[in-house]
């Protein structure tokens, strides 16, 4: 499992789903909800195998994608386009709550289709014809059906010849429908004004020639949602998103290649950048490429570091919240690493960690990973992971875990994947914190005590991943873009490159000595099983005892030979590498 967390579109509901305002008129249903509702009905009646075999439980889901993107570089657009797309979901279970198709098959390394295929994708018309809608459905369902009672065979055997299941939990958990009917989301946004201002904000790389790559990109798009399934959920939804990115790379004497970007996120077309506003983050973007090409190179360390609010959010995520995902407790095939950990202390004793999609905003910055209903319709719920570092619980889908029967609302996906428990908002806090200032003197005194001439501070990651599988080693590694050299003899702090973090989680757990009173959030996009989901995590700075970086991959070929032709009158006849 690979998580890539990238500074992306913040996700936010227009109003609260399931509460109206008071003088806001009742939303109607949509064409797709009475379509979508009259083919599951007659499907769940009428389709069953020749033995008799029939779907205890179906959903469908369609998700209305409209899209607009416009980039430009060096005062040139590079990309205009907008979409408008429909992706169709269809899930089917044949058995029963406590036993269906979608159980874990154990043992066996060869590729069997039907273990992908109890589930089913497909493009659907973006017309609202009901007879054109239900022809998908229809054959969808009908392919879908037929997989899942074959593998359903194949489980009822499975379980015949492989050793007792040490989780004999259901298959499936019980919940109570839910019904929420919201209005359509809509999207108003002058994509031409847009591309006009955009060709001259990126103008501004053309004066640094050697920023090799750059561009400014306005993202946006609405995503309509229709869900039912067969046991009486009814969920119509939306959400609005854009984004404005800015971004710079160039390639060190030494063949490394150095990236920065920025992200103005919001959920409404009032709230984007200004000019100004982006300039100056476009300036301040290209300075930091430009630094970092003349920075020192750090070499493998271990030692006490600092990581900046948002890089201790990355941290936390990958070493923590991949691990505490429910359906990897009864994966005898993951680590596992927390399953039989519940009531223990995992954390020290001053760090909680909760899990709250129902959040909009945190001190003024919206949330990505908000949401009032998950991908199987359950209410989003805020968790309570860890409480004053003991662990007291799982992030749940549907698909229960021992001793915990129930979904807690974090079944996710990206459209056209299958639903599986994820990370939402995951917010850490400390009971022990102090001042940025006083936390960055800690650093210094632990250098001391250690003897090391100096300790590390993360101010920015683009991203991370971890390993949660029993077959691969169950690390992780996060990795930073800014990183400063602190010494303990007063020298000024070193802006470094080259060095990415690695580690154990339980390992890493034990070095966190102190938090800041400093919280601070970062927006991203989670990759896993089930897609690419937005996700956000809110943290302090955090004092480690130790931490451990390995040098980061570099690539082995020199810059480009000539001058680059931006800013050609200047451009010698000659490269100056010749």
């Amino acid at each position: 499992m690979r998580s890539v967390l990238l500074w992306g579109m913040v996700v936010l509901f227009p109003t609260a789903v399931g509460v109206r305002a008071a003088d806001a008129p009742p939303a109607s249903e949509h064409v797709l909800m009475k379509t979508l509702s009259e083919e599951m009905d007659f499907s769940m009646k009428n389709l069953s195998m020749p033995d008799g075999s029939k779907s205890y439980f179906m959903a469908y889901t369609i998700t209305d994608h409209k899209r607009v993107s416009v980039s430009a570089e060096l005062g040139a657009l590079s990309n205009q386009d907008d979409t408008h797309s429909r992706i169709l979901d269809v899930d089917v279970r044949v058995g029963d709550y406590s036993l269906d198709n979608t159980h874990k098959i154990r043992g066996g390394y060869g590729f069997d289709p039907s273990d992908y295929m109890d589930r089913s994708t497909t493009q659907v018309s973006i017309e609202n014809d009901p007879a054109a809608v239900k022809q998908t459905i229809w054959l969808a369902t009908d392919q879908v059906f037929k997989t899942a009672a074959k593998k359903f065979q194949k489980v009822q055997t499975n379980l015949k010849t492989k050793v007792e299941e040490e989780d004999k939990s259901a298959d499936f958990s019980k919940e109570q429908p839910a019904v929420s009917i919201n209005p359509e989301v809509t999207m108003k946004l002058d994509a031409e004004a847009w591309a006009k201002r955009l060709r001259e904000i990126s103008k501004l790389a053309a004066e640094y020639p050697l920023i090799y790559n750059s561009g400014v990109t306005l993202g946006g798009g609405v995503d309509n949602r229709y869900l039912v399934n067969s046991e009486g959920t009814r969920i119509q939804d939306g959400i609005k998103l854009f984004r404005v990115s800015v971004s710079a790379s160039t390639k060190a004497e030494d063949g490394m290649e150095l990236y920065q970007n920025y992200t103005f996120n919001t959920s409404s077309e009032d709230k984007l950048p200004t000019d100004d506003q982006i300039r100056q983050k476009f300036q301040d973007v290209i300075h930091m490429v430009l630094a970092l090409r003349e920075a020192p190179i750090v070499e493998p360390y271990v030692g006490p570091a600092i990581l900046k609010n948002r890089a201790s959010g990355v941290f936390f995520h990958e070493i923590f919240g991949h691990r505490i995902e429910g359906h990897r407790q009864k994966d005898v095939e993951e680590g596992q690493t927390f399953t039989k950990k519940v009531g223990e202390l995992i954390l020290p004793d001053f760090i909680t960690v909760r899990d709250d999609p129902t959040l909009a905003s945190i001190n003024g910055i919206d949330l990505r990973g908000h949401y009032a209903f998950d991908d199987e319709g359950v209410p989003s719920q805020n968790v309570m992971l860890v409480d004053n570092g003991v662990l007291k619980t799982f992030l749940m889908s549907r698909s229960p875990v021992q001793n915990f029967p129930n979904s807690n609302g974090h079944g996710r996906r990206q459209p056209g994947n299958k639903v599986c428990s994820r990370m939402g908002n995951t917010i850490v806090s400390s009971t022990k914190t102090t001042t940025y200032d006083n936390l960055r003197k800690m650093l210094i005194e632990e250098c001391k005590k250690q003897d090391k001439p100096y300790g590390l501070v993360f101010e920015d990651n683009e991203g991370g991943f971890t390993g949660t599988r029993r077959s691969g080693t169950q690390t992780f590694k996060v990795l930073p873009i800014v990183v400063y050299r602190v010494y303990a003899d007063g020298r000024p702090d070193e802006l470094v490159r080259g060095v990415d973090i690695v580690g154990t989680p339980l390992t890493s757990f034990n070095t966190i000595q102190y938090a800041a009173d400093d919280v601070d959030v970062f927006n991203g996009t989670c990759g896993a099983e089930s897609g690419m989901v937005p996700v956000s995590c809110a943290s302090p700075s955090i004092l480690l005892s130790q931490i451990e970086v390995e040098k980061k991959h570099r690539d082995q070929d020199k810059p480009p030979i000539l001058t680059p032709p931006i800013g050609e009158k200047n451009r010698p006849e000659k490269s100056p590498r010749e």
